[in-house]
């Protein structure tokens, strides 16, 4: 390259009110694991890069450190107090495209949170950067790749060195997609970057003897990037918690013959394991016309995977909900698994202590009916 060489993986790790997201702290870990596989792979010495931005930049970049970054970029600015996208993009990407700002070159990688602010960041800074970028990715690995294409290869098969592949769940979890970001001249052209969806990876515990370089970003903003103010933050009431019941049950598509009905079997079967109501991404996406007497329900805070919730409960019910991989990852570590399914063979019958083959709006009101007659019977306890 005439103005340097790409390498190191840099990461955005998003903070809120002074603390690293959990989200941050597993992408870093993961770009720790990463790097030091690639470094061995390719005998190099690549870093691993936190870029921090608003109050306690300075605490939060060491604690990168003590999680597994070489280097953490840091920009503690009065108009870097609360996240807006355009301070944030022109902050980020012009650290990125200034070699001479951050002394080894510029990233090879880059991984930024799938959050709601991440998710815009990593669209803006790459738009700067001119890169592509792979949304919501739980999986990602470092391998050569050879291809064959008229445009990025001439036609002819060629090999491109040090490719990160990003993978993603679509269809509803029920088909795996690998994304490869190269570019038409060089592989090493532009970032590689991707957004990470919370909860794929687990979070390094912190070496507190680890050490690392602690770095100003230069903050140049002017009116064009101050547009939006804030001017008043209102702090939202904390929604549904699904992680505080020993019991949940979960509902998923299998309730598309009558919505309504469905949910209310869900929700009369939790009360009586006195737990409370999931919901599948199926059902959250399906924009179903339901009653108002049940669209409390109907809530993207209840969805349960890895776009939703993790729990653990000692007792989980699916009903109506055939398994796909972003499901499993929310759910998979519940102490016992109750499966619910018309059809005879889905995913989650694989990870499930008892599957029944029946009809979710039969079953379900009487198993609820078996467990108040046992509850009963044992003075109310359930």
């Amino acid at each position: 390259m005439k103005d340097g060489v790409y390498r190191d993986m840099w990461v955005f790790a998003e903070s809120r009110g002074g603390e690293l997201i959990p989200v941050a702290k597993e992408m870093v870990s993961e770009a720790r694991r990463l790097m030091d596989k690639h470094n061995k792979d390719y005998k190099a010495d690549e870093k691993v890069v936190a870029v921090v931005l608003g109050p306690k930049a300075k605490e939060l970049g060491e604690e990168c450190i003590r999680l597994g970054a070489d280097i953490a970029y840091i920009a503690d600015h009065p108009e870097l107090e609360v996240f807006r996208l355009m301070p944030a993009t022109k902050v980020v990407a012009a650290a990125a495209q200034q070699k001479d700002v951050n002394g080894y070159d510029k990233p090879r990688y880059f991984l930024f949170p799938a959050t709601n602010n991440g998710r815009d960041l990593s669209a803006t800074v790459a738009g700067v950067l001119d890169t592509g970028l792979a949304s919501d990715c739980n999986l990602l690995y470092i391998e050569d790749v050879e291809i064959k294409h008229k445009i990025k290869s001439g036609g002819e098969p060629k090999v491109f060195e040090r490719i990160l592949h990003m993978k993603r769940p679509d269809f509803s979890g029920f088909e795996w997609s690998t994304i490869l970001c190269i570019d038409n001249v060089d592989h090493d052209y532009h970032p590689q970057c991707c957004s990470v969806i919370p909860g794929s990876f687990k979070a390094a515990d912190p070496d507190n003897g680890r050490t690392g370089d602690i770095r100003e970003m230069p903050v140049s903003l002017d009116a064009n990037d101050l547009r939006v103010r804030v001017t008043k933050r209102q702090a939202m009431e904390k929604g549904v918690d699904l992680t505080k019941y020993g019991s949940i049950v979960a509902v998923g598509r299998g309730i598309g013959e009558d919505p309504t009905k469905g949910l209310l079997v869900g929700v009369d079967l939790a009360k009586a394991l006195r737990g409370d109501l999931g919901l599948s991404r199926g059902v959250v996406t399906a924009s179903y016309q339901v009653d108002p007497s049940v669209e409390q329900y109907v809530d993207e805070e209840r969805q349960i995977g890895e776009t939703g919730q993790f729990i653990e409960p000692e007792v989980y019910v699916a009903l109506g909900i055939s398994g796909a991989i972003q499901h499993k990852k929310g759910m998979d570590k519940s102490k016992f698994i109750v499966s619910v399914n018309t059809a005879e063979e889905t995913p989650i019958k694989e990870f499930s202590d008892v599957y029944v083959v029946a009809d979710l709006f039969e079953f379900g009101p009487k198993l609820k009916a078996a467990l108040e007659k046992l509850a009963g019977k044992n003075g109310g306890g359930s």
